[in-house]
């Protein structure tokens, strides 16, 4: 998309300033998902919760989060990316030091699903103005191996910081730190990345019915339903009357969502945008990649404290191989898929991924970090790196600027989606092998035994990931997904990172 397109504004001369700041948000979003984790103990004997009680501390913010994204990404677009933004930041800042002076678990438990809902407005808005601030070619593809490196990193800097603060200064602390980092991103964007221009004839037509309310109430509570009872399956059981009732409930929801978005003169999912490029296979894929993504974030600390031994500082620490090795991933994936075409590379990275999780599935109960965690975590960082940026590229290239907010929720939604379910089936897996072998085997390696299982059914879904990849992505995207504006200007829109020279 050539510059002077309407609908995009560069920031003269501070683009690379503008992206620093987006991608903090993005981070800070992403932080907070994993920053509680190794806190979770102390969080609850602080404020008097039982273990499920203690759960839904990190439950409350994801179900938010993930319902909301759809309705985020949409609002974005129709009231403004950078206003969104902003408002976001602020109510995820006020949320966030709430949560760290809550007296009681459930002040903290409203506080989380309040920085859910904040997150929601934050993530697409931030992708959406890195869309604006860098046009299709060169400059948006290292813009999004830049957003896959902060995104990956901050899962892991998330069980570092929580660690590190949990072990300094106290739990609440968790919480306070993502507030000042919020109210810096917010501070950073205020200066450093511009307001879009005024939509023009197309994008006023696209929304003109105003926001899809009844689309994204329906949508919210299905998918709220859905990822309850994914993480309810965990602790209760599939069988469970309430899961099923839940799920029941998840089905009936979505499906009136469908009906509704069939009438709705501006629907909050348009038919079109899954049509454009290569949008619904990204869309596919990132969930397949998100299924293993926040299990592993999950389960990696807790075998490194109940097995290992090791304690929250030390668990923190165990993340920063991966996360370097994720931005060195994020990095390079974009150079390789120039080079090699991004099904290859794509393929490749989920691959090393699958790789590094085969890798820890040998994990043992009398192992140690260097021996049995570091490695595989070095190969997991690289191959997570490189595919979340070539599949971010993969799920908004090609799409209209009027929508631009509502690709980026699109593509967080089904990673968070994706996520809630490969936590609810591995999660399960895990818990079902250890209790299998837990009358012939000592406690520790039965325990064991479960998170190897978790990471053999990871990888076993990436490689089927990397499979479908080539399967999906083998034949260039359609021409029509190319907007008739960029389409004279680069007809490799459709494709994030191509063959052409030039790194995407």
């Amino acid at each position: 998309m050539p510059q002077g397109t309407p609908g995009v504004r560069q920031a003269p001369g501070r683009p690379g300033a503008g992206l620093a700041a987006l991608a903090g948000a993005q981070f800070v979003v992403i932080l907070s998902t994993s920053i509680v984790n190794v806190a979770l103990p102390r969080i609850r004997d602080g404020v008097g919760l039982d273990d499920d009680g203690a759960s839904w501390v990190v439950n409350a913010y994801g179900l938010a989060f993930g319902a909301l994204l759809l309705a985020g990404g949409r609002l974005a677009d129709l009231r403004g990316r950078r206003r969104v933004l902003l408002a976001g930041l602020a109510l995820f800042a006020a949320a966030s030091a709430a949560a760290g002076l809550a007296p009681t678990g459930a002040v903290l438990i409203t506080a989380r699903t309040v920085q859910g809902l904040a997150a929601a407005a934050v993530a697409p808005a931030a992708l959406a103005l890195v869309m604006d601030l860098f046009p299709p070619g060169p400059g948006r593809g290292r813009a999004l191996g830049v957003w896959g490196a902060v995104s990956g990193a901050g899962g892991a800097a998330g069980v570092l910081l929580g660690g590190v603060l949990t072990q300094a200064l106290g739990w609440p602390w968790t919480f306070h730190a993502t507030a000042v980092g919020a109210l810096l991103v917010l501070a950073a964007t205020a200066v450093l990345v511009p307001g879009a221009p005024a939509p023009d004839a197309e994008a006023r037509e696209r929304g003109r019915g105003g926001l899809d309310v009844l689309g994204a109430g329906t949508a919210a509570l299905g998918l709220t339903a859905l990822v309850w009872a994914l993480t309810a399956a965990r602790r209760a059981g599939w069988t469970d009357p309430p899961v099923l009732g839940a799920l029941t409930a998840a089905a009936a929801l979505l499906g009136l969502f469908l009906l509704v978005e069939r009438r709705h003169p501006s629907p909050l999912l348009p038919p079109r945008l899954l049509r454009t490029g290569r949008v619904a296979a990204g869309n596919l894929l990132m969930a397949l990649l998100g299924s293993v993504w926040i299990a592993l974030f999950y389960l990696l600390p807790l075998y490194q404290q109940q097995v290992l031994g090791d304690g929250p500082l030390a668990a923190g620490l165990g993340q920063l191989p991966l996360a370097a090795a994720n931005m060195l991933g994020s990095a390079l994936g974009p150079r390789a898929a120039r080079r090699f075409g991004t099904a290859p590379v794509l393929a490749a990275a989920l691959l090393t991924e699958a790789a590094g999780l085969l890798w820890l599935s040998g994990i043992a109960a009398d192992g140690s970090y260097p021996t049995d965690v570091l490695g595989p975590a070095v190969a997991v960082g690289l191959g997570l790196g490189a595919a979340f940026s070539l599949l971010t590229g993969v799920a908004v290239a090609g799409v209209p600027a009027a929508d631009s907010g509502l690709a980026g929720g699109l593509v967080n939604t089904t990673r968070q989606v994706g996520g809630a379910v490969g936590l609810a089936v591995l999660g399960t897996l895990a818990a079902a092998v250890t209790a299998g072998r837990e009358d012939r085997l000592p406690p520790l390696e039965a325990l064991t035994a479960g998170y190897r299982a978790a990471f053999l059914g990871g990888a076993v879904v990436l490689a089927a990931a990397a499979a479908l990849a080539l399967l999906l992505l083998r034949r260039p995207a359609p021409a029509e997904a190319v907007p008739p504006e960029s389409a004279g200007a680069e007809s490799a829109s459709a494709e994030p990172v191509t063959a052409q020279p030039g790194p995407r």
